[in-house]
């Protein structure tokens, strides 16, 4: 294999694996806690219900595995874009 086709193949691989790292780091959003259906260990909601304080909104986090599935846990976090 020539080096430039290593190099490119490299490349390759460093752009996928970037992408797919910025994919999973996006948080949905919600307009209520119930919504959340099928949350993963690691995977961040971000629940827009009115609870936390103004330019805040709530984000719920699979933190941990249990026994009975994902443990949640939520926060306020400062809000990012429009309403």
């Amino acid at each position: 294999m020539s080096p430039a086709a290593s190099t490119g193949r490299a490349a390759c691989l460093a752009l996928l694996i970037s992408s797919a790292l910025a994919s999973a780091a996006y948080a949905t959003t919600v307009g209520r806690e119930q919504d959340i259906v099928d949350l993963k260990l690691g995977q961040r909601v971000q629940v827009d219900d009115g609870t936390c304080p103004a330019g805040q909104v709530k984000e719920v986090r699979g933190s941990k595995m249990t026994d009975k599935g994902v443990a949640r846990t939520a926060s306020c976090v400062p809000r990012f874009g429009p309403k």
